[in-house]
């Protein structure tokens, strides 16, 4: 069934997408900083669904790690026709007064590594005629939540572009476009959640199914739930002043509870 890498292997929707590809028998690629956990996961993967699960351990905010798993990507003799580039954090942090180093780790995760693994799976992917790659992007994409939406932002526009110059290779590139989704980002990332309403969480086996589901349809931009795609809808028509004004409200809430 083919391989597939998956970059923030050991948690969350990473997780997640690791055990449906596993289930899938796809083998795996496993990406993370805790080879600990990576390395119980390959266990447990290759004894529940009798595949191989290599063990990559890379922090992608650095940049040698980063090229480590693109010559990963680019080995021919051991071809990788599914990247998933879902690796991300949150830093729960003003931009004005917070950690600029720790803004740029977030910007070299979430998107220089995503630029540079889905470069080396494209070229290698478009050379063999097949293949697709699929980049973790989110509802805050289209919303002015700090930069973590405009790291989300360029993940989306990136890969909207990306599928343009892909048409009739062979090789897909769908984003992922979720809203709040129950995984361990949230508590990882210190962040308080406890104010948002029931209704606003998916659930990541239901996401990650729609997901792998798009990209075996082909499509560029996969939005989990109909709530979320008629919030997408609404954020996309709204004017830009009513989006900007959603994010203060946000801002204003969150101060008020902590």
């Amino acid at each position: 069934m083919g391989t597939a890498l998956v970059t923030g292997a050991s948690a969350g929707l990473g997780l997640e997408f690791a055990w449906q590809l596993a289930t899938a028998k796809h083998d795996l690629v496993l990406v993370a900083r805790d080879e600990e956990r990576l390395t119980r996961l390959a266990s447990q993967l290759e004894a529940a669904a009798g595949i191989r699960a290599e063990v990559l351990v890379a922090d992608l905010s650095d940049r040698v790690d980063v090229e480590r798993v693109a010559i990963r990507l680019r080995d021919d003799e051991r071809p990788v026709g599914l990247l998933v580039n879902n690796a991300g954090l949150g830093l729960n942090q003003t931009f004005v007064g917070g950690d600029v180093s720790r803004e740029e780790a977030a910007l070299d995760v979430m998107v220089r590594a995503v630029l540079v693994l889905s470069h080396a799976a494209a070229e290698a992917m478009t050379a063999r005629g097949r293949g697709a790659i699929l980049n973790v992007a989110s509802v805050a994409a289209l919303l002015a939540s700090g930069t973590y939406s405009a790291h989300k932002a360029w993940v989306r526009s990136f890969t909207e572009g990306l599928a343009v110059e892909l048409k009739d290779t062979g090789v897909t590139a769908t984003a992922l476009c979720p809203g709040f989704v129950h995984t361990e980002f949230h508590e990882r990332g210190d962040i308080d959640v406890s104010s948002y309403p029931a209704i606003a969480w998916l659930n990541a086996e239901s996401v990650v199914a729609t997901a792998l589901a798009d990209v075996r349809r082909g499509v560029v931009i996969s939005t989990p739930s109909a709530r979320y795609r008629t919030i997408s809808a609404l954020a996309r028509i709204a004017p830009r002043s009513a989006v900007r004004a959603v994010g203060r409200y946000r801002k204003a809430i969150e101060h008020q509870d902590r």
